[in-house]
């Protein structure tokens, strides 16, 4: 287990606790990925699952970002299906189709035989970590875990779905197994942000992609209890935690009632409506639509200087800090150079 590190100068920590940053932090979802080729040449060499296992392979593309871009923060390279493989799930990730599950879970017995996370299935993300942690100075680290919903998701649908049908028939009709699954990945979920936490991150993300495919009361009935328990179960270690899904707009306030810190916005709500749906005392983090990344500079400078502005009129109506991200990952055809000058952009600011 490492100490806690102090990173007092941190822009990234400065923000997302409340505090005035000595500039705008930046980083990129999905930024140690596809839109980098030295990312690309070492993928060719290795499978997705496999690079997720290798704890000095995790640490080097982890690394690739933060020494290119010199954005104000890490994020363990991993995917959101790690623990269920940890759990036991026999699963692969597919080149241009994601997670792909053998024996999806679709039955009350399924639910049953689902088992716990086993720690010494991901002892390669807990050593990752650890090196990270000596790695990156004064940079600090983001852990991060599939939310609950998200895991259930897969895990029913067999992979990824547009319309998690599948998903919403196990919910709507069959509370009781849907809650037992949920249960069972909320407690799996906290096991797995606990090793990296343990192991020493600064920060953790909840990525729930999926849970804008549910309207506000299906969420606060089905999914919210579960993702808030994740929230509480971690609030004692005193890390900025962020919530983060995709098309979350009219659910913005109860993922802020979860727990969080820090709530993640797509690009589809601005700032300012972001920041009075989620409440006063919040942090919010975005959300630059990355399609504009492929628009050229003029539109890109232009873009994220409103997404600044916006994040500034944010925090005088009440939001506590505004961490300049994209509102969704990095597209993996984006030219790697757009980044570089957009980090140096927003830290100018």
């Amino acid at each position: 287990m490492n100490a806690r590190r102090e990173l007092p100068d941190s822009p990234y920590l400065t923000a997302v606790s409340g505090r005035e940053p000595s500039r705008v932090p930046v980083w990129f979802m999905r930024q140690a990925g596809r839109s980098l080729p030295e990312y690309r040449e070492l993928r060719a060499q290795h499978s997705m699952l496999s690079a997720c296992f290798d704890p000095e392979l995790v640490c080097e593309i982890t690394l690739q970002p933060v020494r290119r871009h010199g954005v104000d923060a890490a994020i363990l390279f991993s995917d959101i299906v790690v623990p269920l493989r940890g759990a036991g799930v026999d699963l692969d990730i597919v080149p241009d189709v994601g997670p792909v599950i053998a024996d999806p879970v679709r039955t009350a017995a399924d639910v049953a035989a689902f088992k716990p996370l086993d720690p010494q299935r991901v002892t390669a993300v807990a050593e990752a970590v650890s090196l990270l942690v000596g790695a990156l100075g004064t940079v600090p680290l983001i852990g991060f875990a599939g939310a609950p919903f998200t895991l259930a998701s897969y895990l029913v649908e067999g992979g990824p779905s547009r319309t998690h049908a599948r998903t919403k028939a196990m919910m709507l009709s069959e509370p009781d197994t849907w809650h037992q699954l949920m249960t069972q990945l909320t407690d799996l979920t906290i096991a797995f942000l606990t090793v990296q936490i343990d192991h020493g991150v600064d920060a953790i993300q909840l990525f729930d992609s999926w849970a804008g495919t549910l309207c506000l009361a299906d969420y606060r009935r089905y999914v919210a209890p579960h993702s808030a328990r994740v929230f509480a179960a971690i609030a004692d270690r005193g890390l900025p935690m962020t919530h983060f899904g995709v098309q979350t707009g009219e659910l913005l306030g109860a993922m802020a009632e979860a727990g969080a810190t820090v709530v993640g916005v797509d690009w589809r709500t601005s700032l300012t409506d972001a920041a009075a749906r989620v409440g006063p005392g919040i942090a919010l983090q975005g959300n630059l639509d990355p399609a504009v990344l492929q628009a050229g500079w003029p539109a890109v400078e232009r873009a994220a200087r409103g997404v600044v502005a916006d994040g500034r009129a944010a925090m005088a109506v009440g939001a506590s800090g505004h961490v300049f991200n994209l509102g969704h990952g990095v597209p993996p055809e984006t030219d790697p150079g757009v980044l570089t000058d957009l980090v140096a952009l927003v830290h100018s600011l």
